[in-house]
């Protein structure tokens, strides 16, 4: 995957183009669309609901209604490659968090040159519990065994319109929908090429990068995910994301090895 992010956009347009599949997708079993050294970072209140989400949840309000209309937008580290999952592979929920939600959003695939090739389903596992605590505990919200899912397919960005594309939301148990919501990418408060370009500001990425766009879609403060949801996450024209939810970094040991 990162050989192909070494180049411009138009000339992998071409080679995508040219390129003839040697298999029938069914026969094969599809990997996250991430490798080498190519990490994922995500933004984080760039939709009005994830704002007020955070001031609901927080401490520290003012933290978030600052960083909303702020000119730099919040950008965090999210995962290296290697423990991405994906589409019906188990996501995870932190022990020590009782709050754990499903962040639906829209990723962007960027080459070395800063360009947006590509487009994923997201899901930004997160733990507003730990976060609402104290800010400073992002990471410990955001990163940990089975947080980060991806779908397995890129769509590339030749192909469509991101402007206003149906972003939803579908969490079941026990076969019934125990929570469901739908948003669209026309919400983010930012251009998506305002958020790439402050992920590539003083930090190169050789191999490419995953940046995810932040959510417009929060569950409110008494849903509690629980072991067995199932998270289904879709986005018009770009794919689906399925995932069990799982407790204990003991489900993700074969994501162990880099």
């Amino acid at each position: 995957m990162f050989e192909l992010l070494n180049h411009r956009i138009e000339d992998i347009e071409r080679m995508c183009a040219d390129a003839v599949p040697d298999r029938v997708l069914g026969e094969v079993r599809l990997l996250a669309p991430v490798d080498g050294a190519m990490e994922v970072w995500a933004a984080g209140v760039t939709y009005l609901r994830s704002r007020d989400a955070r001031v609901e949840e927080s401490d520290l309000k003012s933290v978030y209604e600052l960083v909303y209309d702020a000119e730099r937008p919040e950008l965090f580290f999210k995962s290296p490659a290697w423990r991405v999952v994906v589409d019906g592979e188990p996501v995870g929920i932190r022990s020590d968090s009782e709050l754990n939600v499903p962040e639906p959003e829209l990723a962007l695939v960027v080459n070395r040159f800063e360009e947006i090739v590509g487009y994923l389903v997201c899901n930004d596992m997160s733990s507003r519990s730990v976060e609402g605590e104290n800010p400073l505990y992002l990471p410990q919200a955001k990163m940990y065994a089975g947080a980060c899912a991806l779908s397995s397919g890129i769509r590339p960005a030749w192909e469509v319109d991101p402007s206003d594309l149906a972003i939803r939301l579908t969490v079941t148990r026990e076969g019934a929908v125990i929570w469901d919501g739908t948003t669209s990418t026309r919400q983010i408060r930012r251009p998506l090429t305002e958020l790439t370009a402050y992920l590539f500001h003083s930090e190169n990425h050789p191999h490419g990068a995953v940046l995810s766009t932040g959510t417009g879609l929060v569950p409110e403060l008494d849903f509690l995910l629980h072991v067995g949801d199932l998270i289904t996450v879709s986005i018009d024209e770009v794919g689906e994301l399925r995932n069990p939810v799982v407790a204990g970094k003991d489900h993700f040991r074969f994501l162990t090895t880099p």
